[in-house]
């Protein structure tokens, strides 16, 4: 059986796989800027191997990959050793980037033993479909009232531009937690459900918040999408903005819930690392990571995120 008809595609449609296409290359190509590959239709799908380094140790896999579409099909049972070696050559990568692309080596491999070789034990089927996120928030009501022993907290102020150096200073400020800033961090909350489904009020901050939020986009799209939701009056308010460091950081838990992010449970997994208000100074956005649990900047000309976003109540 071959690497394909191991996933479930039949013999009459077997993908090719494109040797030629980066991991780095896949947000210009497939968010609509284009870049040296042109998508001829929403339908279209290309077939890559990636080298996953979300968790040690990394892993090889298979991805598939479309406009506003994207799915691990497999994992590779590839030697360790070749994986680490592809990795090491590549260098350190900033930030969000956690996937890295093959090597020669590595790929010679691949094609010798899965794509050409007729055992397929080596390909290990991922769960297909997407499954359903429960946003159960099993929390008190939007009346319950901040506990005695709590007051609301003033959340700190943040300058628009801001260097590597002032970042620690930032979460320490209010005793945020961030795993690589303050790991000894730790910040208390009072989330309330506002009974709408859409968003949750934290009234340790005063802050009202998006329980889910925007796709991953370039930040001029992201501010497109303040914009869109102000004029709609998203949950009967027109006042939302994208959150400063403080108000990102007031979010971060010290633990990863059971979807994999360091957030209450009542948000949604699928923004793991959002665009905050600030820029990074001499260059670049500054972004909070909730799956990595730190705040990060990226920078090129077309940097990316998702967007949770938030209000003054």
């Amino acid at each position: 059986m071959g690497l394909f008809q191991k996933l479930g595609f039949t013999s009459q449609v077997t993908p090719a796989i494109d040797w030629e296409l980066l991991p780095a290359e896949t947000f210009s190509i497939f968010e609509s800027w284009g870049g040296k590959i042109r998508i001829s239709s929403p339908d279209e799908r290309f077939y890559y191997f990636f080298i996953d380094t979300w968790e040690n140790p990394a892993t090889l896999c298979l991805m598939e990959r479309g406009i506003k579409f994207a799915r691990v099909l497999a994992r590779i049972d590839a030697p360790q050793g070749l994986i680490d070696k592809a990795v090491a050559g590549q260098g350190k990568t900033m930030g969000l980037d956690k996937s890295y692309a093959i090597d020669e080596e590595l790929k010679k491999w691949l094609i010798e033993n899965v794509v050409d070789g007729e055992d397929d034990s080596k390909v290990i089927p991922l769960a297909s479909g997407i499954e359903k996120e429960s946003l159960e928030s099993g929390l008190p009501g939007k009346d319950t009232p901040l506990p005695a022993d709590m007051q609301e907290t003033a959340l700190p102020q943040v300058p628009q531009y801001v260097q590597e150096e002032d970042v620690e200073n930032i979460a320490k400020q209010s005793n945020f937690y961030d795993s690589q800033h303050n790991p000894g961090g730790s910040f208390t909350n009072f989330l309330v459900d506002n009974g709408d489904g859409l968003t949750v009020t934290d009234k340790a901050t005063g802050l009202m918040w998006q329980r889910g939020g925007n796709d991953i986009t370039s930040i001029r799209k992201a501010m497109d999408y303040v914009k869109k939701m102000n004029e709609d009056s998203f949950a009967g308010f027109s006042d939302w903005h994208l959150p400063n460091m403080a108000q990102a950081l007031s979010l971060m838990e010290q633990e990863e819930n059971d979807k994999g992010v360091h957030l209450h449970r009542c948000f949604s997994k699928e923004q793991p690392f959002i665009f905050v208000s600030q820029q990074r100074d001499p260059g670049g956005y500054w972004f909070c990571d909730f799956k990595q649990g730190t705040l990060f900047w990226a920078s090129g000309t077309i940097p990316g995120g998702f967007s949770r976003l938030c209000r003054k109540q």
